[in-house]
């Protein structure tokens, strides 16, 4: 709760991390928050609209109204023990859910939700949240009691995710379970997010009427433009103009009124094209008229600076507690080419022909020429959405919708910044698991963020984005023109089964340039291309395209066809399209220098565009073949079925977690741990470090050593000498005490403290096995949450940059991928005759690392500074780790929330 929202100041100690717009069942929008000792009227008007039955569910006796006495324990909580969230609806409260604790980590759950929102998914909401909440408070298990014939309480707790004990005593059904999320909890939540946000933006896309607030008959207006596009798009539907200027019964031929208050008729969505300080306005007209959803194409929001920034958290807050989901505002506007919709409600007067490509796009400028791009290639499309800043409707909302939108079978996105990137990766990762999903991400090297658009600024390298697209299965493009390249060819034809192309063409030049473009992707020539005359007849290639669509070596099939004087191009497509028909192969053609799918090489589909086993053209060898690369890879990630999170049974999560309030508790403000705690807490998650012992001198450097029977090495630990090449700040292999003394001498020389060896910053450490070092670490960003990074050991790998970068959780896969795409691998591979060391052992660690940070927010930094893996096993010999209470929590939380 924020000052200004309410009407009431917050209470001491309200918790407001807990509040959260949410979504429901069906769509809708509507708020979460806990509850405060000044909504005790909002309680009893609650109350007074629940049945008795639901009021008997709830105490188990007829309660036909709350005391004084009931009010205020219900509304006085100490938002730690007691805790109650209630959820509304503007001005209503509409359901309410509390726990109070029975025990020192166990405690009551219960619910109460208003008839007329009973089955919109509430209570469940409602147990996310609370099972959030007590977690952070130190509550492990609930408990409750449902009267058995309340079916749907019952289904709210066994369909949770949550391993569910019940029992049957004196007449109730006694329900308990732990709260802690498994790997079923997840997926539950994820499924239904998933359902509920794919609806709410079904709300937007698919309105059965729709008003135009600011339609003008003035041409050249923003109102006028919209209202126009709309009615000329052949949207079916019932179509309103409004302004409040109007005296007039029509506008554009458009019946309109003055206020969508006064139309007679239901409206689905409203088109905003007013100015910015009178849009709240509306809004409240909207909700008051039962509007679903709001395309908000005023600019004078964020992107002009902190007055703007502020209306558009109002705006957004607002649209958001009354149900309704918010594109925009600053706008270009929203396209739905389905049958029976026909709907474009955007600044762009061309509309796509359906297809099954869906396009999000961030920018309201770029979105014109897209469209443009679009049309000029015959590229059909599905649905598309131009969000402006973005302050409410985000790509991963789309993303959503796409997954299960059966007219959709290619997602593009134009990204310029990510709001969520951990909400974004899993996102596409479950989207790219279905559908190909083409990501053009602007601002890559500058990290720059247009105007307008409120996200967290992330302080990792741009590495670490190229690398999260990779583990979510995005295709990742640099440049428009190689966006619809990638989608042309997925549009319009299968996955390629491996790497292996043959070429068939009747130009040597430009197969020259087909096979340095390969060789440059990573693609593999299979055969010799089979090159053709100049004059060659469309038998010629009816006989070389059906060698090359017969061979099982063969995976993909690039075709370049030249005209010669006396063009032949339309017997040449005939047999191109007779050899690729009903062929699993995908096919990709320089076809006359074409960028589209020319007709002749269309299979037509009912609405008169162009099928999928059509073959794309594209103007030159190097773009079908780089968009051939592209496609590879990607039906290569999806090919990785042995992909998974795997289960570490050895692991203590409550004693990290124990540990870490701890530390906290001694520490308040976060600090580095010492190596006591470093390895204390690594335990905890399976993980040992080799012990290390500082000495202050040569004597307690012998001492030490014979303490662990010499085989030693003698380090020196400052960071600046760990980071000189020139000096050798380790000693191997001291076998006695006159190797230790003459160590320490050389050593303590080489870093200029001879004089003073009371400075000295040294230890002394067993010798581990010989091995490859490498280093592990993880870093909290403020924006990506915690981010994975493997190498190997040593100065010119970290001015290079040779990192790999992964978000947990990692998949056996993605702790595959790490290792192996560093440019350094081949070191860890038994590089000129060296023994290949122990891959396994480092997945191992990367996936012991990666579930102590997915565990452990607090943990803001951890590096293994220091492994050697040997042939067989790892030693960790050096670590770094700080704790940190964390000021701004993860933006992916178990429970569902929008952000």
């Amino acid at each position: 709760m924020t000052k200004g929202q309410y009407d009431h100041e917050p209470p001491d100690g309200y918790p407001a991390e807990y509040e959260a717009d949410v979504v429901l069942r069906d769509g809708a929008t509507a708020h979460l928050r806990p509850i405060t000792p000044d909504d005790a009227a909002l309680l009893v008007a609650f109350y007074a609209r629940v049945s008795e039955q639901s009021k008997y569910y709830r105490f188990f006796a007829p309660y036909p109204e709350l005391s004084d006495r009931d009010v205020a324990r219900f509304t006085q909580v100490d938002y730690h023990q007691r805790l109650a969230l209630i959820v509304t609806v503007g001005d209503e409260m509409i359901g309410v859910g509390r726990y109070e604790g029975t025990g020192r980590h166990t405690a009551e759950v219960a619910f109460l939700i208003e008839d007329a929102h009973q089955g919109r998914g509430l209570g469940q909401l409602l147990l996310e949240h609370l099972a959030q909440a007590a977690r952070e408070n130190g509550i492990h298990r609930f408990v409750a009691e449902v009267l058995p014939d309340n079916r749907k309480m019952i289904t709210v707790f066994t369909e949770a995710g949550y391993k569910v004990a019940r029992e049957f005593e004196d007449g109730v059904i006694m329900v308990e379970f732990d709260i802690a999320p498994t790997d079923t909890s997840f997926g539950v939540m994820q499924a239904r997010e998933q359902r509920s946000e794919a609806l709410s933006i079904a709300r937007l896309l698919t309105p059965s009427s729709v008003a135009v607030i600011g339609a003008s008959r003035r041409e050249g207006t923003i109102g006028n433009a919209l209202l126009r596009n709309l009615r000329d798009g052949g949207f079916p539907g019932r179509l309103y103009a409004v302004n409040t200027d109007t005296k007039a019964p029509e506008i554009e031929g458009v019946p309109a009124y003055p206020t969508i208050r006064e139309v007679e008729d239901t409206v689905d969505l409203a088109v905003v094209a007013v100015k910015a300080d009178m849009v709240a306005d509306v809004v409240l007209d909207c909700a008051a008229k039962g509007v679903r959803g709001l395309v908000v194409v005023s600019s004078g929001f964020a992107e002009i600076g902190d007055e703007g920034r502020k209306r558009q958290r109002y705006l957004v807050g607002l649209a958001r507690s009354y149900g309704m989901r918010v594109i925009g505002p600053n706008a270009l506007g929203l396209i739905n080419t389905a049958s029976g919709v026909s709907l474009n409600a955007t600044l762009s007067p061309l509309m796509p022909s359906k297809g099954r490509v869906a396009f999000f796009c961030q920018s309201g400028a770029l979105g014109v020429p897209i469209l443009a791009d679009m049309v000029g290639r015959g590229l059909g499309l599905s649905s598309f959405v131009s969000a402006g800043n973005r302050a409410d409707v985000s790509g991963n909302d789309l993303m959503q919708y796409w997954y299960s939108d059966e007219a959709t079978e290619v997602v593009l996105l134009y990204l310029e910044s990510l709001g969520n990137p951990r909400k974004f990766s899993r996102v596409a990762r479950r989207l790219a698991g279905r559908k190909p999903v083409i990501a053009l991400k602007s601002g890559r090297a500058t990290q720059g963020v247009p105007v307008g658009q409120l996200v967290r600024r992330s302080h990792l390298p741009p590495e670490s984005i190229e690398s999260m697209f990779r583990q979510s299965g995005l295709i990742r493009v640099d440049t428009t023109g190689e966006l619809f390249d990638v989608a042309q060819l997925l549009a319009h034809q299968p996955l390629p089964k491996g790497r292996r192309v043959a070429i068939v063409s009747n130009s040597d030049a430009l197969t020259l340039l087909a096979l340095d473009t390969m060789a440059g992707c990573g693609l593999d020539v299979a055969g010799d291309p089979r090159n053709l005359s100049a004059d060659a007849t469309p038998s010629d290639f009816g006989l070389a395209l059906s060698e090359v669509f017969a061979d099982d070596k063969v995976h993909s099939v690039v075709v370049i066809y030249t005209p010669p004087v006396q063009s032949n191009g339309g017997e040449v497509a005939q047999v191109l399209a007779a050899a690729a028909a009903g062929s699993d192969k995908p096919v990709v053609s320089t076809f006359l220098a074409s960028r589209s799918v020319p007709a002749e090489l269309q299979v037509p589909d009912e609405d008169g565009g162009a099928a999928r086993g059509s073959i794309p053209s594209f103007l030159n060898p190097q773009y079908a073949v780089g968009a051939l690369a592209k496609a590879t890879q990607y039906a290569e990630w999806r090919r990785r079925s042995d992909s998974r999170i795997p289960d570490l049974p050895d692991i203590d999560t409550a004693g990290g977690e124990d540990f870490v309030a701890e530390f906290l508790q001694r520490h308040p403000s976060g600090a580095d741990l010492d190596e006591a705690d470093r390895q204390r807490l690594l335990t905890f998650y399976g993980i040992s470090v080799l012990p290390a012992f500082p000495v202050l001198s040569a004597d307690e450097a012998v001492d030490r050593a014979a303490d662990l029977g010499f085989e030693v090495i003698l380090k020196a630990t400052a960071e600046q000498w760990r980071m000189r090449p020139d000096l050798a700040d380790i000693w191997r292999h001291i076998h006695d005490e006159e190797d230790m003394r003459a160590a320490w001498a050389e050593m303590t020389h080489t870093f200029g403290v001879a004089s003073d060896p009371g400075r000295a910053q040294f230890v002394v450490q067993k010798m581990a096995p010989p091995g490859v070092p490498v280093v592990i670490s993880t870093i909290e960003d403020v924006s990506f949450g915690p981010v994975v990074t493997f190498g190997l050991s040593g100065v010119a790998t970290d001015l290079l940059g040779d990192r790999s970068y992964r978000m947990p959780p990692l998949t056996t896969r993605d702790a595959a991928e790490m290792v192996r795409e560093v440019k350094a691998a081949p070191l860890l591979y038994g590089y000129r005759g060296s023994d290949p060391v122990d891959i396994p052992a480092i997945e191992d660690l990367l996936h012991r690392v990666s579930r102590l940070t997915l565990d452990l927010e607090e943990v803001v930094r951890l590096d293994l500074r220091s492994v050697l893996v040997a042939a067989q096993g790892a030693t960790v010999l050096d670590t770094r780790i700080r704790i940190a209470p964390n000021e701004k929590p993860r933006q992916d939380t178990p429970a569902r929330r929008l952000t």
